[in-house]
């Protein structure tokens, strides 16, 4: 039986650490110069994917790959569709068709947080489908199996975000700024114009007429705003999210290269597809695999984009804020990151999400380890995100917490409170 910290389980342990960091960033490298942009569904995705398993095929018991469908396009697809949208809903103001205009704002909006704010697939039906796959590697215990823990990230890479590339996170939030700026606005004017009948004054019409040329004035933000995603480029993904890929796999390496092997604790690896088409990959895992792992304690620990030391964090809260990850596993790794030496803080995905999100909302108990500018980062989707960025130190990092966290967890499981 293994009940001790990680950094005690072997001689020579930073040695250790570093070796299997190097290996890590190694196989980042491979996959970056011989295999390249992954988009969700794509023949790269799946080499990537094939690499993953032939990886852990080495150091797991078991390896499977699970394929599922995809609608890559879909996920921001709504963006030119809503800019669309909300460009005829002003022009049907000006042509005193407000009803019309309220419906196609209200229409553009509810895409808008059902799509992007909430992860629904409401769009995938009209988009082309593709097929993704999910890796699962599991290292089994010696003895009888009473609980598990799930270390994961995500292979695909994603289509570039323009406003990021050209101008960074001020650009990016100003334009999304003005958009939802002309989504209110509409809402609101369409509504005053469907609400007044005839009671308003000349006064009132001569507002009226003003709010007109106001919703039209945001068209050109429409129009730019719709140029959001590159769909013809795809970015290469180094640190979003193969360091949170190859960490995983990492950690079963240290545990097959060391020979531990806990009594009672499965140790399953997973890397996900799709994740940046909408948490597709966790969602199809979740869905396969809930029974499961409800029949005994599991958790949920997520690695994305290992860059960024002095933003490193515990992200206790997803999907844009809406959903709360598992107290339990945020202190399971707030306390496996102390015996690390890093008093980690618990911060909230702001705007988009982590597969955490899709297995919390599953019911299974998750939390995401990150290591980014929140701002967003400059690099994040954008063609900047290369091998050529990588940190060896916050990759070492966040490997070491990982291995402290199935080490706790082996000893403890959730009953550990601090």
């Amino acid at each position: 039986m293994i009940a001790m910290k990680a950094s005690e389980s072997v001689k020579n342990y930073p040695s250790k650490l570093r070796e299997i960091t190097n290996y890590a960033v190694k196989s980042i490298k491979s996959i970056c110069k011989n295999i390249g942009p992954r988009e969700p569904g794509s023949e790269n995705e799946q080499k990537a994917q094939e690499f993953i398993a032939a990886e852990l095929n080495s150091c797991c018991d078991t390896v499977s790959i699970e394929e599922f469908p995809v609608h890559p396009n879909a996920f921001l697809g709504w963006i030119p569709i809503c800019s669309i949208l909300m460009s005829l809903a002003a022009i049907l103001y000006n042509v005193r068709l407000s009803l019309f205009s309220l419906v196609l704002t209200v229409i553009a909006i509810v895409v808008v947080i059902f799509e992007f704010v909430l992860y629904r697939e409401i769009l995938d039906p009209f988009f082309k489908r593709k097929t993704s796959r999910n890796v699962i590697g599991i290292r089994k215990p010696s003895g009888e199996l009473k609980r598990r823990i799930i270390i994961s990230g995500h292979i695909d890479s994603s289509n570039e975000w323009t406003f990021s590339y050209l101008g960074g996170p001020k650009l990016l939030i100003g334009v999304m700024g003005f958009a939802i700026v002309g989504f209110v606005t509409s809402l609101v004017f369409s509504s005053i114009a469907i609400i007044r009948g005839h009671a308003l004054s000349a006064l009132g019409e001569k507002f009226l007429l003003i709010f007109g040329y106001v919703l039209l004035a945001f068209i050109p933000i429409y129009f730019i705003a719709s140029f959001f995603r590159n769909g013809k480029r795809t970015v290469m993904g180094a640190n979003d999210n193969l360091t949170g890929s190859l960490a995983s796999v990492a950690v079963a390496k240290f545990m097959q290269e060391n020979n531990i092997r806990f009594e009672n604790t499965e140790i399953q690896i997973l890397v996900t597809g799709s994740e940046e088409a909408g948490l597709r990959g966790a969602k199809d895992y979740c869905k396969r695999h809930c029974d499961e792992n409800k029949e005994l304690e599991t958790v949920f620990c997520g690695l994305d984009t290992l860059k960024d030391l002095e933003h490193i964090a515990i992200y206790s809260k997803d999907l844009s804020g809406t959903v709360n990850n598992h107290a339990g596993v945020c202190l399971l790794m707030k306390k496996a990151a102390s015996f690390a030496g890093f008093d980690l803080p618990f911060k909230t995905v702001t705007l988009g999400a982590s597969d955490a999100a899709a297995v919390t909302q599953a019911c299974i108990p998750a939390a995401t380890l990150a290591a980014m500018d929140p701002a967003p980062a400059r690099y994040y989707h954008t063609r900047l995100d290369t091998d050529d960025i990588l940190n060896l130190k916050c990759i070492e990092v966040c490997i070491n917490i990982m291995l402290e966290t199935t080490f706790l967890y082996a000893e403890n499981g959730l009953k550990y409170r601090y």
